[in-house]
């Protein structure tokens, strides 16, 4: 399986759509982490990208985020890639705290910077 998170460094960011970068985590079966590669992004609005398609493509089932709108979300779900949101801290600890349970919030961010 793949998960994906959102970072800024090694840091979640918290917001989808302004990260640097995407952390892409493969685990195996017994849910280890067994590589991961770092996806540059795009700065900019998760919704109105193609961040989902690009995700998807290789493979994401899941995405960990700090939060981001519901665009966003919604554009993630059609490409069949599962969204938790509400973590903060180093991806590799979010990762670990998700395998352990930790589902995060439904939290949807609404405040934007930038028009819609």
């Amino acid at each position: 399986m793949k998960i994906a998170i959102p970072t800024s460094g090694k840091i979640v960011n918290s917001h989808f759509g302004q990260s640097e970068a995407f952390t892409i985590y493969t685990l195996n079966e017994k849910q280890e982490i067994e590589s991961q590669e770092v996806m540059p992004s795009d700065k900019g609005c998760g919704c109105k990208s193609n961040l989902a398609e690009e995700l998807a493509a290789k493979g994401v089932k899941v995405l960990l985020a700090g939060n981001m709108g519901q665009g966003a979300v919604n554009k993630l779900k059609l490409s069949n890639i599962e969204v938790f949101r509400g973590y903060s801290g180093e991806a590799e600890d979010v990762l670990k705290r998700y395998l352990s349970g930790d589902k995060g919030t439904s939290i949807v961010c609404d405040n934007h910077d930038h028009q819609h």
